[in-house]
């Protein structure tokens, strides 16, 4: 694999852009089968991609509402983001104990 240029987007060099790009996004009115299915092909795909990362904080940054982007699909991007949200809270109120401790003490 060639090494990117600063310039050159992380989506150039992303496996779905060149096969299978069909496997990313839902027809409409797909059965639930078919949709697992399809979804399990699109991460087999993702997971040789030498973008996943960059692709994955690309969706979970937009957030992309739709499709397998960096392996996961828009639910399990919707409970990374909860994760991350809910993380961030706890961090937020553990640096403010933090400071009120400092502050009383």
């Amino acid at each position: 694999m060639r090494e990117r240029d600063q310039d050159d987007p992380w989506h150039t060099e992303a496996v779905c852009r060149r096969d299978e790009a069909g496997l990313f996004f839902a027809p409409s009115k797909e059965p639930t089968a078919a949709r697992l299915s399809r979804e399990e092909a699109a991460k087999r795909v993702c997971a040789r991609c030498p973008v996943m990362v960059e692709c994955r904080e690309h969706a979970l940054l937009q957030p992309e509402p739709y499709g397998v982007w960096g392996g996961l699909t828009a639910a399990e991007r919707r409970v990374v983001l909860t994760r991350r949200r809910r993380r961030e809270v706890e961090l937020r109120q553990a640096a403010n104990s933090v400071d009120q401790i400092r502050a009383a003490g």
